[in-house]
């Protein structure tokens, strides 16, 4: 007998990927299990946080928003039209959904029961193809051109190799994984699992994978009587076991489950059965994978409650940067995305502070954070540097005022010391009452330091001026960076100050073109990367873009980019050190991640030839960018 309302939605659905790869017979079968859902403009079909739904939805009339809700603002990232599918995430991700999806205008959807489509996407490489492609890119049709370039992220900030790094990265799996042999008896394997508190065995003959026995197998085969506990293992093994190579992406590791609809993969040499087993992957591996993405890391320090959670996210943290070094993702990218993440935590440390002490802030301020992390370059956990800036007050306010803001600066760098990000060993942090204090104070401070530089060292002072404004008051912040720009401008006695502080480290390489190295102490014989070879880029960069009136780019790699725009005959040289900057400061943040270290020390002797003539190549701009400095800058101002 004819259903013409599953006719009507499968006539509907053979228009649109991926529905067009399907038989009309198939159409009509999912058709005639699947939901007509009217919403009324506004109305929710499901949310941020909500449980994974059983269905998923393609719209037949009218527009679905999608959104994130970050800060308590709603952003629409993206807009569903006709045709278009959302809510996949069942299909790939055990968490709940990431955004938000709602009505813009009275609009119909179908509700696709997901257990009646899951055959279709194992047994058509075309459906598969398709709706991993939109998963892993974010966009709710990858084949359509004209808006392949819209991405549905938690954050705006990412753009098409942010999913690389969230979707194509190396899976992490169990390596050398507990291995039987097919005539050993099943109790005896069972003990082990439990003891081990494993999910899975791989059976194995030779080295070589035969099967894998699993806990489903032991539900399905022994719990249920149709095998007896002390059968061997080759009775009961699920053969052959599915096979892939070492390095596989989370993407491909993922698409290897679905179409094989299987919960585990066995790790080869070289991916088939003729090689020797070395690892063992999971769907928790699969699902714990896509956990250590930017987005997901960002939502989980706004939501955060406490310290301990906000420490678990930079561990993670850690891993995404690892992974991203691993695929050769570029640094600065790789900056970007967790100079955004050590901001969410810190916004939260500051939340989380105010809380606690159980009042409001007594008047507005900015939260500034400075040096590496003010130039988003933090890759490592070094130290913390940052300071406060509140609003004047009437002098008779000024003490209590003064009071709460040294309790809540105290507060947050305390529970940033327990995230991870050590105590500036110069004192240089907001819970310091010299950086803890109002607006004139902070103008009067940056006028001395502009005006007479003589009468204190530019050393600390030069950190103040690679600043991140990231618990931010417009109106102070653009207080404080129109009194210094108005300050800096033309002020030689200034720059040459800074240009003498710029050149104080010599270029890296001496008599023979040989490293300079510590010559006594902890790291006698070390390549000191940090003070030889990046802070003079960074200064550089610095020196230059103020004296460009570059205030509005902190990150050394874009202030060299822009320098290359305001001066083209110089552009060569400043995409040379823009270029070196990137190289050390990925030598850096590997040596630190190897060492769980700050990185800054390099052993000689652990770097192979190339890589210590990549090294060495990076010094010469530093050279040649040393010149330009002492060309441009008078230093009789000093006098």
């Amino acid at each position: 007998m004819k259903n013409p309302v599953a006719e009507r939605i499968a006539d509907f659905l053979k228009r649109f990927p991926p529905f067009i790869s399907l038989t009309y017979t198939d159409l009509i079968a999912i058709a005639g299990q699947s939901k007509v859902i009217y919403l009324e403009k506004n109305q929710v079909l499901f949310k941020g946080g909500d449980a994974l739904h059983t269905d998923f939805y393609i719209v037949k009339e009218g527009a679905i928003g999608l959104s994130v809700t970050s800060d308590m603002e709603e952003t629409l990232i993206d807009k569903c039209d006709e045709g278009d599918i959302l809510g996949l995430r069942p299909f790939f991700a055990k968490n709940n959904y990431l955004m938000t999806a709602k009505a813009r205008e009275d609009s119909l959807v179908y509700g696709i029961p997901i257990v009646v489509f899951q055959p279709f996407v194992t047994g058509n490489k075309d459906v598969l193809s398709f709706l991993l492609q939109s998963f892993a890119s974010q966009s709710r049709n990858p084949y359509d051109k004209e808006r392949s370039g819209k991405l549905i992220s938690e954050n705006t900030i990412y753009n098409d190799q942010a999913a690389d790094i969230q979707y194509f990265q190396p899976i992490k799996y169990t390596r050398n994984p507990i291995t039987a042999n097919p005539e050993d008896i099943l109790k005896f394997i069972a003990k082990t699992m439990a003891n081990s508190a494993i999910g899975s065995v791989i059976i194995q003959e030779d080295q070589l994978p035969k099967g894998i026995i699993t806990d489903k197998d032991l539900r399905a085969k022994i719990a249920t009587g149709l095998f007896p506990i002390d059968v061997t293992a080759d009775k009961v093994m699920t053969a052959p076991v599915i096979t892939v190579p070492e390095n596989i992406s989370v993407a491909e590791a993922q698409m290897m489950m679905l179409k094989h609809d299987v919960g585990h993969l066995c790790v080869t040499k070289d991916g088939t059965d003729k090689t020797p087993v070395t690892g063992i992957i999971s769907e928790h591996d699969v699902v714990a994978a896509q956990a250590n993405t930017p987005g997901v890391l960002l939502k989980q320090a706004r939501r955060a409650t406490r310290s301990k959670e906000l420490k678990y996210v930079r561990e993670k943290l850690t891993d995404l940067i690892q992974n991203s070094i691993d695929k050769n993702i570029p640094v600065a990218h790789i900056s970007n995305i967790a100079a955004e993440i050590n901001i969410a935590i810190t916004r939260k440390a500051i939340e989380i502070a105010v809380e606690r002490i159980g009042s409001l802030p007594p008047v507005r301020f900015v939260w500034m954070n400075l040096g590496s992390q003010g130039r988003k370059e933090q890759l490592l956990l070094t130290d913390q540097n940052n300071a406060l800036v509140y609003e004047d007050v009437p002098a008779e306010h000024y003490s209590a005022v003064k009071s709460y803001f040294m309790e809540l600066a105290e507060r947050v760098n305390y529970a940033l010391n327990k995230i991870g990000y050590e105590f500036s060993p110069n004192g240089l942090i907001a819970g310091n009452e010299l950086w803890c204090k109002p607006v004139s104070d902070w103008i009067s401070q940056y006028n001395t330091w502009i005006n007479t530089p003589e009468e204190k060292s530019t050393g600390i002072s030069t950190t103040f001026f690679d600043v991140d404004f990231i618990y931010s008051v417009p109106a102070i912040e653009n207080i404080l960076t129109e009194n210094i720009a108005k300050s800096i401008n033309r002020n030689k006695r200034f720059f040459a100050y800074l240009a003498a502080d710029t050149l104080k480290n010599p270029p890296p390489l001496g008599f023979f073109r040989q490293f300079l190295v510590e010559n006594d102490g902890e790291h006698k014989d070390s390549f000191d990367i940090k003070s030889r070879a990046l802070e003079p880029l960074i200064d550089g960069a610095r020196l230059l873009a103020l004296s460009q009136n570059i205030f509005e780019i902190t990150n050394t790699y874009y202030r060299f980019r822009r320098l290359m725009e305001l001066e083209p005959k110089n552009a060569d040289l400043y995409e040379e050190c823009a270029e070196a900057f990137s190289t050390l400061m990925r030598f850096r943040t590997e040596v630190g991640l190897t060492s769980s270290s700050n990185g800054r020390y390099l052993n000689l002797n652990d770097l192979s030839k190339s890589d210590k003539v990549k090294l060495k190549n990076c010094f010469q701009p530093i050279n040649d960018l040393q010149d330009l400095i002492k060309n441009r800058f008078s230093l009789t101002y000093i006098n």
